[in-house]
């Protein structure tokens, strides 16, 4: 029988307006129920289909999508479907770091964006919960395992006086996670909840680096707990945006704020001559931002200096702490906590 959280993730990944009013199990196959607008016509056929065809691939045996029209369907379910949403003891706000696709420097960019907002004034954690590629060990170098206290519960790392938490702590660096999605929804959760996030002091914030795309970890994040908002990174060319529009979209339908979206990659000037070259397009994030009315916070230039200081385990921000780079993303922190996100 599929599980409701694997199906409600189908949902959102194919823009699938519907509920699930029941998932049952019996004659050798499993039949899920779910309830459209009547509204949604023939389309809701096709998205049918197209949500049968997966489950199908993912389970040995028959599985049958059966559509209902007998009332609207309701607002996307609360986040609350895995475990009750509770908050993390001693974490004012938990900020979720989102792009649509890899290699568009999202990692880079949230640990950037926690060290800039912890110069300016806030006491900022971070946790990564990328399972199958952490990057924070390796842009923050930091190593070893997690104290374990009272209860199985771990103490976060240090980093540059900051929290953090990771996957890559706990499992080998040179093995591959093979892990399906309840086992990625069980680290996630502990993570979360099974850590003493403030054992070296309250938090302003937690930031959490979430992977690429929009799967089983971005649906454990949400329903586990409230965040505070989500902020999406994208380069500015045409297929990262695709994507980013994904996770912006995501999101909203699981009622998570969306703080802003960031361009990174927005242009390479020349160290030698000064030259502006725009590598992939200019502007493109930022005119998303005006057509799916959300905030542009800001554009990140490409630099080798970044590259450079991440492969280090010195990010930019404290490396090169006066550089344009640096104070690009300290206007970004700036910006969101004079909003008090």
């Amino acid at each position: 029988m599929p599980p409701r959280d694997l199906i409600q993730g189908l949902l959102v990944e194919l823009a699938f307006n519907a509920r699930i009013a029941a998932v049952e199990e019996g004659d050798g196959q499993s039949t899920v129920v779910l309830e459209i607008d009547p509204k949604m016509g023939s389309h809701a056929e096709t998205l049918r289909q197209a949500l049968e065809r997966r489950l199908q691939a993912l389970s040995p045996d028959p599985v049958r999508v059966v559509l209902t029209a007998e009332r609207a369907a309701p607002p996307p379910p609360a986040r609350k479907t895995i475990a009750e949403a509770k908050p993390i003891k001693g974490v004012k706000r938990i900020i979720a770091v989102a792009s649509g696709k890899g290699g568009v420097g999202k990692s880079t960019t949230a640990v950037n964006l926690a060290l800039a907002m912890q110069a300016e004034g806030w006491r900022v954690g971070m946790l990564d919960i990328d399972i199958y590629g952490p990057s924070l060990p390796k842009l923050l170098n930091v190593s070893g395992h997690p104290e374990v206290v009272g209860d199985k519960r771990m103490v976060p790392l240090l980093a540059h006086g900051m929290p953090v938490l990771s996957m890559g702590f706990l499992l080998p660096a040179d093995k591959a996670a093979i892990w399906r999605g309840a086992m990625v929804q069980g680290a996630v959760t502990q993570l979360l909840h099974q850590a003493e996030w403030n054992a070296h002091g309250d938090l302003d914030a937690l930031i959490v680096d979430t992977p690429p795309g929009t799967g089983d970890a971005h649906l454990t994040l949400t329903q586990a707990v409230n965040l505070s908002g989500a902020i999406i990174v994208s380069t500015p060319q045409d297929l990262a945006l695709i994507d980013a529009r994904k996770a912006v979209q995501m999101f909203q339908r699981l009622s998570v704020p969306i703080l802003g979206l960031i361009e990174n990659m927005s242009y390479f000037r020349c160290p030698h001559c000064g030259e502006q070259t725009d590598i992939f397009g200019h502007g493109g994030a930022r005119d998303d931002c005006a057509r799916m009315d959300i905030p542009f916070l800001g554009e990140i230039p490409l630099e080798l200096s970044i590259r450079e200081s991440s492969d280090r385990g010195l990010p930019i921000v404290l490396a090169q702490s006066d550089a344009d780079i640096a104070r690009a993303y300290r206007r970004i922190a700036h910006s969101l906590i004079g909003r008090n996100v």
